[in-house]
């Protein structure tokens, strides 16, 4: 006979491992989600950006004289930068930003210390300073601008004009081709530090507005005019970097290419070396940017239908039509790599 006391304390043991051998289960099971979480967490989450942006100084307008700020907008905060890439020593590139009181930074000068395509175009900084202070002076209060993203905060920020775009869009991303496996921490790092917060139908319009850029003259203005969206004024400003970064867009529509040229007093040798680049390349045409006193930038556009297009329209290429001869909109002012445009 067996014990009632035994059977009472078997039956005590056989429901504690009920309940012990869930108890270890659900740990398990717990434990191999936390190690799946964990792994997935390491997989999916990016990597660190291959460069970081440091701090060199801070000041006023009158502390950043080659920036020719000084005398129209001493209320502006500087701070320059230097780019720093992993197992690089020396800085890759320098910038500056600007921005007013507790405003968002705005990138107003860029300088490239490489071969690579990188960020941005060098442009002459008293470029855009003379364009400011033009629009200041003559372009209307209620008016519109339209230009690239980069432009358009420049403009926002020396004018105080309404631009259509007013965020940091980063596009199209320009960074070497080693580096594109990196893009979403390139673009997360982007985010951070200008504080982008553009909205979807920021995006919307920008991407509405470059593919303007890219179709043929009559359709890219018309419409650039219903982006509008209505009768209000408004200037259409380009510059010829823009050129490669709507190649880089919408190479289907525009094929563009570029090269650095060193000045030198002997001009016609330099025409000459464009002449073959554009013989030996196929290519259709070309246009320039003085980038320095000691250096100059080619553009060159591959084929003819690339050439038709609204913003090659707008700028002046080597045997096609002036952009003052232009029919579908009004050239109205012209600075260095600066082109106005009034929208018909």
């Amino acid at each position: 006979m067996i014990n009632a006391d035994v059977d009472d304390r078997t039956a005590k043991a056989v429901r504690s491992t009920d309940k012990i051998l869930p108890s270890l289960g659900i740990l398990l099971v717990t434990g191999g989600l936390i190690l799946l979480g964990w792994f997935a967490y390491a997989w999916f989450k990016p990597a660190p950006a291959p460069y970081q942006y440091r701090l060199i100084s801070e000041g006023d307008s009158k502390q950043f004289p080659k920036m020719d700020l000084a005398s129209g907008w001493s209320d502006l905060k500087l701070s320059q930068y230097q780019v720093q890439a992993e197992g690089i020593d020396k800085p890759i590139a320098e910038f500056i930003t600007a921005r007013q009181d507790d405003g968002s930074p705005v990138l107003i000068y860029w300088k490239n210390s490489t071969n690579e395509i990188l960020y941005n175009f060098d442009r002459k900084p008293s470029e855009l300073t003379i364009l400011a202070a033009a629009l200041k002076k003559h372009a209307p209060q209620g008016a519109l601008i339209l230009s690239w993203w980069d432009t358009s905060r420049q403009l926002k920020l020396l004018t105080g004009h309404d631009t259509l775009f007013t965020s940091h869009l980063n596009e199209p991303m320009m960074v070497p081709v080693p580096w594109l496996e990196q893009s979403k921490a390139i673009q997360a790092y982007e985010e951070r530090f200008w504080g982008s917060d553009a909205s979807q139908t920021e995006r919307d319009q920008f991407r509405r507005f470059s593919q303007a850029l890219a179709q043929p003259a009559a359709e890219g203005v018309k419409a650039l005019r219903e982006l509008v969206g209505s009768d209000r004024e408004a200037y259409v400003i380009i510059h010829v970097t823009d050129l490669y970064k709507l190649g880089v867009m919408y190479p289907d529509k525009i094929g563009v290419a570029y090269q650095n040229f060193p000045m030198t007093g002997n001009m016609h040798g330099m025409i000459n070396q464009m002449k073959v680049q554009v013989k030996e390349n196929d290519f259709d045409t070309y246009t320039l940017q003085s980038i320095s006193d000691n250096e100059i930038r080619a553009f060159f556009l591959s084929d003819k239908a690339s050439s038709e297009t609204l913003l090659a329209s707008m700028l002046p290429f080597v045997e096609k039509k002036s952009p003052v001869d232009l029919d579908v909109a009004q050239l109205i002012y012209q600075q260095g790599g600066y082109w106005v445009y009034k929208l018909p």
